[in-house]
């Protein structure tokens, strides 16, 4: 077994609620394998960078993307999955009330900063919740600097941050990295650099992908 912990890439959108439910299936599958060590490592994805900074209606925006043959049958499919499998999990989606389809650039940033202090997991956690429990607007300034605080940053810092571009490009450069390897859907966990396991797997079938990666060397490493 490697010394090294098993590193993992979770590449994933905050406005996905398979995202949500992968994220809390993840941390019970760490809790399955508790003698192998993990590193996860959030990477930022935008299922629609089109969506303007302001957001647009949730509604109008759903009814488009449903608009196609059979699109509508497979989204009542995914949403009534997704509303008995979440409160399993300790999640509610309230995807009636929810009055903004944000764009996730600023949220995925406060990922990224939030990551650099160990916060990363908490505060994406708190932005999934905000979005599809609380239905606020993930996309705007305010929220973000009060979920900042909820997750331990300094909500001053975060505020001043959020003016800026900082980190923009960044993210940006870092989400193509990732659909340069052919990732088109999330959420993605990459164990090692070696293999993926795509889609809100069950946290048995995550935890054996960690056991799994715990016996094989890491990219970079033969």
């Amino acid at each position: 077994m490697n010394a090294a912990p098993v590193s993992v890439d979770l590449v994933t959108d905050p406005v996905c609620p398979w995202c949500w439910l992968g994220l809390r299936y993840w941390r019970q599958a760490r809790a399955l394998a508790p003698e192998i060590e993990t590193e996860t490592i959030l990477r930022p994805f935008q299922l629609d960078a089109a969506v303007p900074r302001g957001g647009l209606p949730y509604r109008d925006y759903m009814a488009r993307k449903v608009a196609s043959a059979g699109a509508a049958e497979r989204f009542s499919a995914m949403r009534a999955h997704l509303e008995q499998a979440g409160p399993q999990a300790g999640i509610v989606f309230n995807f009636d009330s929810i009055e903004t389809r944000p764009n996730t650039l600023d949220a995925h940033r406060l990922v990224r900063w939030a990551q650099g202090q160990g916060l990363g997991e908490a505060a994406l956690d708190l932005i999934h919740k905000a979005f599809f429990e609380d239905r606020r607007d993930i996309g705007d300034a305010d929220v973000l600097v009060e979920i900042a605080g909820e997750a331990g940053l300094d909500a001053d810092t975060v505020r001043d941050l959020l003016a800026t571009d900082r980190d923009s490009a960044e993210v940006q450069r870092e989400e193509q990295f990732y659909r340069s390897l052919g990732v088109q859907g999330v959420p993605c966990f990459i164990f090692n650099g070696r293999f993926a396991v795509s889609g809100a797997e069950a946290p048995d079938v995550l935890a054996d992908a960690i056991r799994k990666a715990a016996k094989t060397p890491a990219a970079g490493e033969d």
